[in-house]
């Protein structure tokens, strides 16, 4: 999971912890809340009894004609309602059992009437309904019972309201944080992401020229300055030692060029009578060849090492082409194939090209007369030079692309080790590689570098009929 991802989750635990807790303390103290209420309405219905009792009132039929005789209260026998409650009359004397209208008079509830028990709250089933019920005697009636009595469902309606509340609360609160967490960690992580990328992008390219700017004074900003001095510090580290290479490369080329041709200008002059001489010379040549070899392999080390300065669309099947051809005039010993086919690649021709031939070359050292050389191209951006060669020791497979490296049947062979490390160097500078795969009979040498698409027009031209 990325950082990003994360920061989001922690901020979504967080608030999800949060809301739980303040769920876990609101509904039970909500539900507490409530029923304390209604048992303080049913309460207060109870006390309001004796004036619901006062308003039944029955007069003689002369008291009435008359308007004289005081007035006769009578308890009412069906149940009476104030408010959201309900209230229920037992007229004395109450007896255990069933009564008009709702559940059955219990024995405690005639203690009640009989003042030898206190006043009380029950629940108790009555239909298809669940009632919470207060009892207690009613005032200024002796042995007279009133029930005040509402459903709980009232209750516990407005509890589920308050949990699909809570879960909708939560949910979207975590959706939310969730939301503006990523996009909040996103900003935040902004200059680590390009700090990545530029981190990447030196890797693949080797380009130590990327530079990131940091305004703030937060960590990222001080780690985002001292990444870019570092690269400063590197870049000029590594710039030092390419000059240095580069210098002392082009300085023993004078020497070398005078030796040489000082050795061309002995060989044919007359003053040489000793017999050896001949041989001699062709020895100092090889070798002055040789050392002249190495030093242009030092100068296209230093200089294929570097940046990329120039890069365009090319088509890699054309510079292997070429690569072949020039192979094949140099060495009309061998047999030449070619599998081309068209693909584009956006980069340094020159380089390309010669990393190409340094394959080629490699594969012309080892092969045997008469021996084979197949390069082919496809369209993935691979270059692979396959020779008939004695092959390469599986324990030297890991370095043939390493500087200087050569293995010990290669000692014997001319060459400064350092061919195959530029084409290494080359397509790691274009953000490819290089593998070396033994065959059967020799072994194949792969170059890769990243394609571009490659239009219909760019196909114009030869691809691959087979040089022989």
């Amino acid at each position: 999971m990325s950082l990003r991802n994360r920061l989001a989750s922690a901020g979504v635990a967080a608030v999800l912890a949060a809301l739980l807790l303040a769920s876990v303390v609101l509904y039970p103290a909500l539900s507490v809340n409530l029923n304390e209420r209604r048992d303080a309405e049913l309460v207060s219905a109870a006390n309001q009894a004796p004036e619901v009792v006062k308003g039944f009132k029955q007069k003689s039929a002369l008291a009435e004609q008359n308007g004289e005789g005081p007035d006769e209260v009578v308890i009412p026998t069906k149940p009476v309602s104030v408010g959201s409650t309900t209230l229920q009359f037992v007229q004395p004397p109450v007896a255990e059992g069933p009564t008009d209208g709702f559940v059955d008079v219990s024995d405690v509830d005639v203690q009640v009437a009989e003042g030898a028990h206190p006043a009380y709250f029950h629940d108790a089933d009555w239909g298809d309904a669940h009632y919470r019920i207060y009892t207690t005697q009613l005032t200024d009636s002796r042995g007279a019972l009133v029930r005040t009595y509402v459903p709980t469902a009232v209750v516990h309606s407005t509890l589920r309201q308050l949990a699909v509340l809570l879960v909708g609360i939560t949910a979207g609160g975590c959706l939310l944080v969730a939301v503006t967490g990523r996009l909040a960690a996103g900003r935040v992580l902004r200059p680590v992401r390009r700090l990545t990328e530029t981190v990447e992008h030196v890797t693949a390219t080797q380009d130590l020229t990327a530079r990131l700017h940091a305004d703030g004074r937060d960590e990222i900003a001080r780690l985002t300055r001292s990444f870019a001095a570092m690269m400063a510090a590197l870049e000029e580290s590594v710039g030092a030692q390419r000059r240095l290479v580069a210098d002392a490369s082009h300085e023993l080329r004078t020497p070398l060029t005078s030796l040489t041709t000082n050795l061309e200008l002995l060989g044919e002059g007359p003053g040489l009578t000793d017999p050896q001489a001949p041989a001699l010379l062709d020895e100092a040549r090889a070798q002055a060849a040789e050392l002249t070899s190495l030093v242009n392999d030092l100068v296209d080390l230093g200089r294929y090492g570097g940046v990329r300065t120039h890069t365009e669309d090319t088509r890699l099947d054309l510079l292997a082409r070429r690569a072949l051809d020039r192979a094949a005039a140099r060495s009309p010993r061998l047999r030449f194939a070619a599998e081309l086919a068209p693909c584009m690649v956006h980069a340094d021709p020159d380089a390309v090209e010669r990393a190409i031939g340094n394959l080629v070359d490699n594969a012309v050292k080892w092969s045997p007369e008469n021996g084979q050389i197949t390069i082919s191209t496809t369209a993935d951006g691979t270059v692979s030079v396959c020779d008939q060669g004695p092959g390469i020791p599986a324990a030297d497979l890991p370095f043939v692309f390493d500087r200087f490296y050569r293995s010990p049947a290669a000692r014997s062979l001319p060459g400064s080790g350092l061919g195959l490390a530029i084409v290494r160097q080359i397509a790691e500078t274009h953000g490819g590689g290089v593998t070396a795969e033994p065959l059967p009979q020799g072994v194949r040498l792969r170059l890769r570098l990243p394609p571009v698409s490659l239009a219909a027009e760019q196909l114009d031209g030869p691809t691959a009929p087979q040089a022989g």
